[in-house]
């Protein structure tokens, strides 16, 4: 067990992935302070909105302080590294505190059909929205995570992800996931034209007169 800041916020954060905050409750001027000055990660998880919070989270660890306001406030980037289960919150400083354990994979291998089916969808995705992401090889470490960082699913649907503990059945799960975004962005597509054509919205189904 390891104890370790927690940071609630109504947000998930995948290993390998890259996000903005912005910091300005004092507490949490406080732990960034200080995760920053020791170089220490901090622990980020989602919180319901009721005061509760998930049990699985991820270590984040401060990658780039972009601004420091005149109020101490930071507009900072983290970036996620490795999964914990949240096993006991603890108290004694201004933010909350918690003990923490590596949350570990089953060995589950993942199919390489399902690798070669998600980067094949990750692709096309990108095309379709005009994206510019490199796509990660098919033999890099946490390649379901790295993938899965590119593209907003939800909060559910990435602490679904996060969540699992068989890498088969999480690339599984991406595949699905990658495939109903590739379906709604070319249904959003479709529509769009249609309606640049006469300011109308005609059903997909409709057959032409």
């Amino acid at each position: 067990m390891q104890e370790i800041a927690l940071f609630p916020l109504p947000l998930v954060l995948l290993p390998t992935e890259r996000i903005p905050l912005h910091i300005f409750e004092e507490r949490y001027k406080e732990l960034i302070g200080e995760c920053i000055e020791q170089e220490e990660p901090f622990g980020l998880v989602l919180a319901t909105g009721d005061g509760a919070v998930h049990d699985v989270g991820t270590r984040a660890r401060v990658e780039q302080v972009l601004e420091v306001l005149d109020d101490g406030a930071m507009n900072i980037v983290v970036e996620g590294v490795d999964r914990f289960r949240l096993l006991e919150l603890t108290k004694g400083r201004s933010f909350t505190t918690c003990l923490v354990e590596p949350l570990a994979d089953q060995d589950d291998p993942v199919r390489s059909v399902d690798t070669a089916k998600a980067r094949d969808l990750f692709r096309a995705l990108a095309e379709a929205t005009g994206s510019e992401v490199e796509l990660p090889d098919a033999g890099e470490p946490s390649l379901d995570f790295r993938l899965a960082a590119h593209i907003d699913f939800g909060i559910e649907a990435k602490q679904e992800l996060l969540s699992s503990t068989s890498p088969r059945h999480r690339m599984a799960r991406l595949t699905e996931l990658l495939e109903l975004a590739l379906e709604a962005t070319k249904l959003q597509k479709t529509l769009h034209d249609r309606a640049a054509g006469n300011g109308k919205v005609s059903p997909l189904d409709a057959e032409e007169g």
